[in-house]
């Protein structure tokens, strides 16, 4: 473990120097990690595990779109890859990363296969956190551990291929082998993590989902379509419009951001911008701040994981969901990010090598 000053607050965190490879595979080595579930976290834990050298085994529906995703994916039907159940019978490490309306469906079953001995592994503290909805109340007898990725599927594995690693927050609540602490932190090892801190799954959950509705997706996609609309309100073209409100944040000052911080963002601007950008964040963060509280406190009270609940298991949420995407997809403001994607996708096929 190594203890490094985040914005000077000391915390503990987990890399591979302190963990390597080697000690989570010699940690895991008479384990089966079954992974339940291949949508949106399964595939890329799953290869990452894989290639890891971990022994791996998915269970997923037969017949499904997931199904036939795994079998291109190299997973072999009767060796490794299984029917749900029949997966979590022969794993001793259950990952259960089906969506959170999955896990409320499946718990019964699940929870038949979870004999004493066994680890119930999640990628998310929903399903725990918020038990008195869900159901989900794991046997006395078994670990349960988390690890949980600070992005999507698909980046966990992009980033594990190209040599790198997505930073992973871990908990445990049940630790009925004395050894849970040490199980979660190989498995995200295993899962790719560039390195672990340590969160419990309370925390994890009202962080994930105020972020999700906030800044990572909810709060953009609000200030973007807010933006769009007076520039295209004040007589800009629609390109002009998306070009000085997505694709410069996106294409350029975003991952300028992650690489070296908002202070070298501004250092590295005009004054003008320079000026407009600090004269005008606290103006951004007053206005937002209510907002974000008010949040915050529908997220601790239950009622967000109410409504996803609610919402999730409706018979008709998945025509419901896709009449609305398409609403958003056919705005002009994703319409004209389309053309765009589409033209910069053109530029960069021209470009000489």
């Amino acid at each position: 473990m190594a203890t490094i000053n985040f914005g000077g607050v000391p915390e503990t965190v987990i890399t591979r120097d302190e963990f390597p490879l080697d000690k989570a595979l010699d940690f895991l080595k008479d384990e089966t990690i079954a992974v339940i579930g291949y949508g949106v976290q399964g595939p890329g834990q799953a290869l990452n595990m894989r290639d890891n050298g971990f022994q791996v085994i998915v269970g997923q529906r037969e017949g499904t779109p997931s199904w036939e995703r795994a079998l291109r994916d190299g997973w072999v039907p009767g060796e490794s890859l299984f029917p749900i159940e029949e997966a979590a019978d022969k794993g001793t490490i259950l990952c259960n990363l089906l969506s959170d309306a999955g896990q409320i469906a499946l718990w019964p079953t699940l929870k038949g296969k979870l004999t004493a001995g066994k680890t119930l592994y999640f990628s998310h503290g929903f399903g725990i956190t918020f038990n008195d909805q869900t159901g989900i109340v794991p046997p006395q007898d078994v670990d349960v551990v988390l690890v949980a990725p600070k992005g999507s599927g698909t980046s966990l594995r992009r980033l594990f291929v190209a040599g790198g690693g997505l930073n992973s927050s871990f908990a445990v609540y049940q630790d009925a082998s004395g050894k849970a602490w040490e199980k979660a932190i190989a498995l995200g090892i295993g899962v790719g993590s560039g390195y672990l801190f340590e969160t419990d799954f309370k925390k994890e959950v009202y962080s994930d989902l105020t972020g999700e509705r906030g800044v990572l997706m909810g709060a953009l996609a609000g200030i973007i379509e807010a933006q769009y609309q007076v520039l295209r309100q004040r007589g800009h073209s629609p390109s002009e419009a998306f070009n000085e409100t997505v694709e410069e944040l996106t294409q350029s000052l975003v991952p300028l951001v992650g690489e070296n911080g908002m202070d070298w963002m501004f250092a590295n601007c005009s004054v003008t911008a320079q000026r407009g950008a600090l004269d005008w964040k606290g103006r951004f963060r007053e206005a937002t701040l209510p907002v974000l509280n008010e949040l915050y406190d529908s997220v601790a009270s239950g009622a967000e994981a109410r409504r996803t609940i609610e919402r999730g298991t409706t018979p008709n949420y998945r025509q419901e969901l896709q009449a609305e995407l398409k609403e958003v997809r056919d705005s002009e403001l994703w319409q004209t990010g389309a053309t765009v994607r589409e033209l910069r996708s053109r530029a960069a096929e021209n470009v000489e090598v």
